[in-house]
C-alpha cells in the first residue's frame, strides 16, 4: 500500500518537471517571435520613411562641419557651443567635431536652431531656398523695383479719407527697437548694429530702397544691411538673429572671424569699410577713392582732418588733409603723454613730460587732440623752405565735419609691456559744439593758454548725442551694450536681445567707449 503511493508521487513530480520545462520553452519561443515581428515592423517603417523623406542634409544635418571661410562644401556651420578641434590634414585650420543633433527651423525667419548645442546654425542650402522664396515674395509685393516717390491714386485718396483705422505715432511708440541674439561673443557686433540702425540718414536711405545691387553673388553687405533695416522697422518685437550678417562680416573681414571677443571699434571701422566698398555714389561709380566718393557711407560718416606741420626756423607751414570716419582720443591714465591745459612753470608741456590728470570731459580731450604738438629733435622733418631737416610742431584740426561724428575713447591700451583697460571717467554732453576745433575757427593760443571765440548764433557745427557704446568688464573678458535715442528724446539700453528703457542720467553716467553725435542742422546742395 505504501509502496504504490510513493511510486505515484514520483511519477507526478516527473510529469510536473516536464510540463514546466515545456511551458518555459513555449514562452521563450513566443517572446522570440514577438521580437522578430517588432524588428520586421521597424525595418518596414524605416524603409518607407527613407523612401519618402527629403535628402539627409535637409532633414538630419550635423551642427558641426568645416568653416565656410575655407570654401568647403559642407552643409552646416558650427554653432557657438559646438566643440572644436585642430584639423590634422591642414594645420592651423579649425574644424568642428562631427555629431548628429536634433534641430528645429523658424518658419518665420528661416533660422535653424540646434537643441543639443542650444545655438543657431547656418545652412547654405536652406539659406538659398529662403533667398529664392524671399525674392518671389518681394517681386509679388513690388519690392526691389526702380525707386520712385509714391503718388496716391484717386481711389487710394478716397480710401484714406474714409479709413477709420488710422494709426498715429505716439510718444509711447517704440518702432525700430528690436533685440539681437548673441551668437557667441558677438555683442561687439550687436552694439554697432544698434547704433547704425538708429542713425537717421542711414535709416532713411535703406528704408527708401535706394540701394540697387549689381553683384552676382549673395555677398553684398549693403543688401544685408538693407534687409536688416527692414527687419528692425517691420514692427516685430521678437529678437532678430543676425547669422547672415555675421557670415558676411567673417567673409569680408577675416581678422574678425571666430567666436573670440572682438573690439567694437574695430568692427565699426571694418563694417564701414566693407559698406563703402560695396556702395555706389550718386553717379553710379564704384566707391574706390575715399577722397572723391559720394556714396551714402561717405556722405554721412566721412570728415576731413587737417594736419599743419610748422617749421620752427622759417615758420613755413605744410598742410595735408586726410579723410576720417572716427576720431580716437587719448585718455588720462594712459602711457601716452597727456599735456595739461595750462603750461607748467618748468615748461614741461614743451619738454615732452607726460601728465595723467586734468582731462575729465570730452571737450578737454578734443582740446588736447587739436593742440600744437612739439615733434622734438628725434623726429625732424625736412622743411621745403629751409631745404633741410628742422624741428617742427604739428597741429590737427577739423577741415570738414561729417554729418555723424564718432568719437572713440581709447580705453584699451596695448603695448609690448602693458595690456590693460583704462577706466577713467570722461563726461560727455548731450549737445556738442565743434566750432572751436575747426581749422577755420577764430582761436588764438598764446603761451599755451587756450582761448576761443565762438559765435552763439552759428549752428553749423553743433551736434546732438544719439548713441553711446559701453564696455563692461576687463580687457580679456567683457561685454558691450548700447544706449540709443528714439524720437522725443527717449533713451533705451540695448543689451543683445534685452531692451530696457533708460534715463538721460543713465546715459551720461555711463563710462563711454564710442560716442555717436549727429549734426543738428544739415546743408543741402
Amino acid at each position: 500500500m505504501f509502496i504504490v503511493v510513493r511510486l505515484n508521487l514520483n511519477v507526478l513530480k516527473a510529469q510536473f518537471l516536464i510540463l514546466s520545462r515545456v511551458c518555459v520553452c513555449v514562452c521563450v519561443c513566443v517572446c522570440v517571435c514577438v521580437c522578430v515581428c517588432v524588428c520586421v515592423c521597424v525595418c518596414v517603417c524605416v524603409c518607407v520613411l527613407h523612401r519618402h523623406l527629403p535628402p539627409p542634409h535637409l532633414l538630419t544635418p550635423h551642427c558641426s562641419s568645416s568653416s565656410f571661410l575655407d570654401g568647403a562644401d559642407n552643409t552646416l556651420l558650427p554653432g557657438i557651443s559646438a566643440p572644436w578641434q585642430q584639423n590634422p590634414n591642414r594645420p592651423g585650420e579649425n574644424k568642428a567635431v562631427s555629431s548628429s543633433h536634433s534641430y528645429t527651423i523658424d518658419l518665420l525667419y528661416g533660422g535653424i536652431y540646434c537643441f543639443m548645442c542650444q545655438d543657431y546654425v547656418y545652412d547654405k542650402d536652406m539659406e538659398q531656398i529662403a533667398k529664392e522664396e524671399q525674392r518671389k515674395a518681394w517681386k509679388m509685393q513690388g519690392i526691389g523695383e526702380k525707386y520712385s516717390t509714391w503718388e496716391p491714386t484717386k481711389r487710394e485718396l478716397e480710401l484714406l479719407r474714409h479709413n477709420p483705422k488710422r494709426r498715429r505715432i505716439t510718444s509711447n511708440c517704440t518702432i525700430g527697437l528690436r533685440g539681437l541674439i548673441n551668437l557667441g561673443n558677438t555683442c561687439f557686433m550687436n552694439c554697432i548694429v544698434q547704433a547704425l540702425t538708429h542713425t537717421p540718414l542711414l535709416r532713411d536711405f535703406f528704408l527708401s530702397d535706394r540701394h540697387k545691387c549689381e553683384m552676382q553673388s549673395n555677398s553684398c553687405l549693403v543688401c544685408e544691411m538693407s534687409q536688416l533695416f527692414q527687419e528692425f522697422y517691420s514692427g516685430h518685437r521678437s529678437p532678430h538673429i543676425p547669422f547672415r550678417l555675421l557670415h558676411l562680416v567673417w567673409t569680408h573681414a577675416r581678422h574678425l572671424a571666430g567666436y573670440e571677443q572682438q573690439d567694437a571699434h574695430e568692427f565699426l571701422i571694418a563694417a564701414l569699410d566693407v559698406l563703402h566698398r560695396h556702395c555706389k555714389d550718386d553717379n553710379g561709380k564704384k566707391a574706390n577713392n575715399p577722397n572723391h566718393c559720394n556714396c551714402i557711407i561717405d556722405q554721412i560718416f566721412t570728415g576731413g582732418l587737417q594736419s599743419d606741420v610748422t617749421c620752427q626756423v622759417c615758420h613755413g607751414v605744410s598742410t595735408t588733409i586726410d579723410p576720417f570716419w572716427d576720431i580716437s582720443l587719448d585718455l588720462p591714465g594712459s602711457s601716452t603723454p597727456f599735456w595739461p591745459l595750462s603750461p607748467g612753470g618748468d615748461g614741461s608741456a614743451l619738454n615732452g613730460e607726460s601728465h595723467t590728470s586734468g582731462a575729465t570731459t570730452l571737450t578737454d580731450c578734443l582740446r588736447r587732440f587739436t593742440r600744437p604738438e612739439h615733434l622734438g629733435s628725434s623726429a625732424k622733418i625736412k622743411c621745403s623752405g629751409c631745404h633741410s631737416y628742422q624741428e617742427s610742431t604739428k597741429q590737427l584740426t577739423m577741415k570738414k565735419l561729417p554729418i555723424v561724428a564718432c568719437f572713440h575713447l581709447k580705453r584699451f591700451e596695448h603695448s609690448a609691456k602693458l595690456r590693460r583697460k583704462i577706466t577713467t571717467y570722461v563726461s560727455f554732453p548731450l549737445e556738442l559744439d565743434m566750432t572751436p576745433f575747426m581749422a577755420s575757427s577764430k582761436e588764438s593760443r598764446m603761451n599755451g593758454q587756450y582761448q576761443q571765440t565762438v559765435d552763439p548764433f552759428n549752428n553749423d557745427n553743433k551736434y546732438s548725442l544719439f548713441a553711446v557704446v559701453n564696455h563692461q568688464g576687463t580687457l580679456e573678458s567683457g561685454h558691450y551694450t548700447t544706449f540709443i535715442r528714439q524720437h522725443k528724446d527717449q533713451w533705451f539700453k540695448c543689451d543683445d536681445a534685452i531692451i530696457t528703457k533708460a534715463t538721460i542720467k543713465d546715459v551720461l553716467d555711463s563710462e563711454g567707449y564710442l560716442l555717436f553725435y549727429h549734426k543738428q542742422f544739415l546743408e543741402y546742395e
